[in-house]
């Protein structure tokens, strides 16, 4: 039941236009990475798909190795004006949600055309919840180990975001051909990008 390369982006396309392929090669994983999400990112440690719980940078390489051919799709990010911009996770909430979604979406069509191996990660913390379980389980003051991804209510969908598994995610889209700049202003138009694993 395997699928030709070019009739599988045909059918993603249908789930989501914006859609690249690219060579597993141009995906960079680097150590490096993880340290913008402990320090820097608000949301750290308190999403099953970030950091400390997500794969680690050495885990993410090895899996590559596996892969030949990987996806990326684009999707523009409009804010919710109602939640100020420096609350990023929130002002893009709806965004990050319709990502992560069309994310899980692509990687089940490809499951489902004999790409098995299909895997995606998102960006940014999750938003399948309101808040992570993890999260408030910290508020209670309960102690956390590395298996608590067990706990996660939407374990189906949910995938680790890029970044939080070391992946170098502007590289990887200078890589691929996109003109991936750091953002300097809140006013600047935002894009995310999603990834998805297939062979």
């Amino acid at each position: 039941m395997n699928a030709s390369l070019d009739g599988l982006l045909e059918e993603l396309s249908e789930v989501h236009e914006d859609i690249r392929p690219i060579s597993a090669r141009d995906v960079v994983v680097a150590n490096w990475v993880r340290f913008k999400c402990r320090y820097g990112c608000r949301a750290y440690g308190k999403h099953l798909c970030c950091p400390p719980y997500a794969p680690t940078p050495e885990e993410t390489a090895s899996v590559l190795a596996d892969y030949e051919r990987a996806i990326l799709a684009r999707f523009e990010a409009p804010p919710n004006p109602d939640v100020p911009p420096k609350r990023l996770h929130h002002h893009l909430w709806d965004s990050v949600t319709r990502m992560h979604k069309a994310v899980f979406e692509l990687e089940r069509v490809a499951f489902l055309r004999g790409f098995y191996k299909a895997f995606g990660f998102y960006a940014m913390p999750c938003t399948l919840c309101q808040s992570c379980v993890i999260e408030e389980r910290l508020d209670e003051g309960e102690e956390l180990g590395p298996l608590e991804a067990i706990k996660c209510r939407h374990k189906d969908v949910m995938r680790p975001s890029m970044e939080a598994c070391g992946i170098d995610v502007f590289q990887t889209l200078r890589n691929a051909g996109y003109d991936a700049e750091v953002l300097t202003t809140y006013s600047q138009h935002v894009e995310l990008f999603g990834l998805l694993l297939i062979d």
